[in-house]
């Protein structure tokens, strides 16, 4: 018998001029919502280019799939001092 494993939605909350949690390790398939509870607009960016959000006014959100295994660094473009990381394994 094949056991099969639902995909998650992990939350990164942009907030304070940071993506909180700054890392997540998720599963390939799984997805991460970007959800901007900050006064500023922001972005999820890729610092390879596999994903750039739109601009994150505040209280939108952005979702990225990723399926297979990796770390991707990514940014905001408005405020690239702001950094994170999502490892897939």
């Amino acid at each position: 018998m094949v056991a099969f494993r639902r995909a998650a939605e992990v939350i990164v909350v942009i907030e304070g001029f940071k993506f909180v949690p700054q890392s997540v390790t998720i599963r390939p398939g799984d997805t991460v919502r970007w959800t901007n509870n900050d006064s500023a607009t922001h972005t999820s960016t890729s610092d390879t280019g596999l994903w750039n959000s739109p601009h994150l006014t505040p209280g939108t959100s952005f979702r990225h799939t990723f399926p297979s295994a990796g770390t991707f660094g990514y940014h905001c473009a408005v405020h690239p001092s702001m950094t994170g990381s999502v490892t897939v394994r």
